[in-house]
């Protein structure tokens, strides 16, 4: 009985940990074009809404306009719609906003199957190569780049198979010479 309660703790805290660093994760993630996010106002279903990031990195938001989001998270548009409906339309509005689907990751290379993938929070390059079909047979698992968009100079950068995968990214899978 007890070593079931050792297993039951442990099983606990780490579904604690993976719980956290998703959240942890989803806070400081900045968005960008592609990415649908969900705009609620308590109270007021009219002002609630669904959207999705254009290519100049906006939404278009009754009330505001079109208010540029790109670049930011999820906390920080939250803040903005208050700020912006604050006192002209509401008192004391209570706004949040989270993302409902986020842009996708591309992958290339020797694997089953390249292409665009939806992304999901805490993947990494081992997951995001076994939902794109797995290795080739003629892939290599220690030369793999990634692109990140992030990264204004989208500079490629050799990576390893634990390597955090945001939304956006290119990962490249080349090819073995053995």
């Amino acid at each position: 009985m007890k070593t079931l309660q050792s297993w039951l703790v442990i099983v606990l805290i780490l579904f604690l940990i993976c719980s956290r660093s998703v959240a942890e994760e989803q806070s400081s993630y900045q968005l960008g074009p592609g990415d649908t996010i969900r705009i609620q106002v308590f109270g007021e279903q009219d002002m609630s809404l669904d959207a999705k990031l254009s290519d100049a990195g906006t939404v278009i938001y009754p009330f505001m306009g079109e208010i540029k989001v790109s670049g930011l998270t999820i906390s920080q548009v939250a803040k903005l719609i208050t700020d912006g409906l604050n006192d002209r339309y509401l008192v004391d509005p209570k706004v949040s906003v989270g993302v409902l689907e986020y842009r996708p990751f591309f992958i290339n290379g020797e694997v089953g199957k390249p292409g665009a993938y939806p992304y999901q929070p805490g993947l990494i390059v081992q997951k995001a190569v076994t939902i794109a079909g797995g290795f080739s047979e003629r892939a290599s698992r220690s030369s793999v780049t990634l692109i990140r968009d992030s990264d204004p100079t989208h500079a490629s950068a050799d990576v390893d198979l634990d390597t955090a995968v945001m939304p956006g990214d290119v990962i490249t899978v080349e090819e073995s010479f053995f």
